[in-house]
């Protein structure tokens, strides 16, 4: 008898414990236990106390190509091998927060997908887009010379099959930068049409100035049909005020992505070093730790030590090349049978080894254009946290009836932010400050382009070595400079991404956290 009642009494326990599983969660008679706001007291998600949608915290998601940057402090500039000794690159202990950068430089057959995807969008037949679809084209001129037979890459090196991994060139600033806005647009999209919040009915109907933008599809300027997800009551988390479910995503559901854009000088700088500490576990031993790889500044993206020299235990990498770059006068590939970098020209992508961040051809390959406006003495001048010369302030345009408008290619109109709104400001005072103290009248100072100097407000930054420049070029801190509507061809770009959330990366907390205790 008491054997029988230890069985049931064991069944009705079990029985609870399931109960209570599908409970969790859940407050008294299965109702779903709400998140309160520690402000006001009233539940989040709820259609009766007011239906505030808050979205559940959640790390960021790393985009296609990116790898993670966590950011630090480093050393800006020149190193202390720097025998030219340049007056542009003044040495400047500066912070980078963290952020995200391209494994790899764009390659030829990335940058023919969005040729493509132009060309699918806005119709060439019609002589309106010509000017859409010549603006995005590579100038493969840039390898003519006359005294060189380049005339095969001219016509094969952007569209041959066996270049499809090597690196886009003869692209200007303009292009890189449209290239990195279209990256942005594609890979939102495809996240909301992978989770079903977009039809993909929707890819078909596309053309003209009617195509998916982030920014049109957030303002209700380009109309996408839902999908599976966005019209299910029982599958979509997105919730009205009233509860029933939401078609459309906002930034604040933490699912589309930040913008693509090109990284500013001291991100790549940053990221070309490497200066991570690769040991999953902190040491305490000299040598290891963040600290001592900045203080030993590297002078090349590869190495971890203030030599250049990065082989293994054996010294079997000792003499190998670890970049695509000229040795000397007359030799950018070394012998037959013993091709020093093997490569003539450009190399693959994701040729040779990468640095501490697991970034390919930092160094090497092809220089890389990047956010900033070029002055000389930018250094002396810009903030110490996240340093960059280029702001022009942007606004949303509105038109009479204060509504926002899409241009003919489906970009969101923007209009520049004029200085007698920004005059009564703090912390700026004008819209433009492309020039500020370097080149504008508080500084005192002019650049008379094409007469006394070369540089002017559309002269932007490129880093790095090339397939066609000596070592010295390869070092990070070295800085070059061309106007933004002119290409090369030894210059190329890679795509970064600005950092949401937690700066040490996913899953990991921001601050110092201590466990809270009685104080005596």
């Amino acid at each position: 008898m008491q054997k029988t009642l230890s069985v049931k009494n064991l069944t009705i326990l079990l029985s609870c414990v399931v109960l209570l599983a599908s409970c969790k969660g859940k407050g008294l008679f299965g109702k779903k236990k709400m998140e309160k706001s520690s402000v006001t007291g009233w539940n989040y998600n709820d259609k009766n106390m007011g239906g505030y949608q808050v979205a559940k915290s959640k790390d960021q998601g790393t985009g296609p190509g990116l790898v993670f940057v966590q950011g630090g402090t480093f050393s800006m500039g020149q190193t202390d091998e720097d025998v030219m000794y340049e007056w542009n690159n003044i040495q400047r202990r500066v912070s980078v927060p963290s952020f995200y950068i391209d494994r790899t430089e764009v390659a030829n057959v990335h940058y023919r997908e969005y040729i493509y995807w132009l060309n699918k969008v806005f119709d060439p037949t019609d002589p309106a887009n010509t000017p859409i679809l010549n603006a995005a084209l590579p100038d493969t001129l840039v390898w003519r010379s006359e005294l060189s037979y380049n005339e095969p890459l001219v016509e094969f090196y952007f569209r041959h099959p066996g270049f499809n991994d090597y690196p886009v060139v003869g692209v200007s600033w303009k292009q890189a930068h449209d290239f990195c806005a279209w990256r942005s647009d594609r890979v939102n999209e495809g996240i909301l049409l992978q989770k079903g919040y977009v039809n993909k009915q929707s890819l078909q109907g596309q053309q003209g100035d009617n195509n998916f933008t982030t920014k049109s599809y957030l303002l209700d300027l380009y109309q996408a049909p839902p999908g599976k997800t966005a019209t299910s009551k029982k599958n979509n988390p997105l919730k009205t005020p009233q509860g029933q479910p939401r078609t459309k995503v906002q930034m604040e559901d933490g699912i589309l992505l930040p913008e693509y854009r090109l990284p500013t000088e001291a991100e790549w700088e940053y990221a070309a070093y490497g200066l991570v500490n690769q040991n999953p576990r902190p040491s305490l031993k000299e040598g290891k730790r963040g600290e001592e790889l900045q203080s030993n500044k590297q002078v090349y993206p590869w190495s971890q030590n203030v030599n250049g020299l990065r082989d293994t235990r054996h010294g079997s990498w000792q003499g190998q090349f670890l970049a695509n770059f000229k040795r000397g006068s007359g030799d950018v590939a070394g012998t037959a049978g013993g091709l020093n970098d093997r490569a003539f020209y450009t190399a693959p992508v994701q040729s040779f080894f990468p640095n501490g961040f697991g970034i390919y051809n930092m160094a090497g390959n092809v220089s890389e254009w990047v956010a900033d406006v070029y002055r000389p003495l930018t250094g002396l001048d810009e903030d110490d946290v996240n340093p960059y010369r280029g702001n022009k302030y942007q606004k949303l345009y509105k038109n009479a009836n204060g509504e926002a408008e899409i241009d003919s290619t489906g970009r969101v109109k923007m209009q520049d932010v004029t200085d007698e709104e920004s005059k009564n400001r703090r912390n700026y005072q004008r819209g433009n400050v492309i020039n500020f103290m370097d080149g504008d009248t508080l500084s005192q100072a002019t650049y008379g382009y094409g007469v006394t100097t070369l540089i002017s407000d559309k002269s932007r930054v490129y880093k790095g070595g090339s397939w066609n420049d000596r070592a010295y070029w390869m070092s990070p801190g070295t800085r070059r400079y061309l106007e933004e509507d002119q290409a090369l061809s030894t210059l190329g770009f890679r795509c970064a991404m600005d950092r949401m959330g937690s700066p040490e990366g996913n899953k990991r907390k921001t601050g110092q956290y201590y466990k809270t205790r009685r104080q005596r």
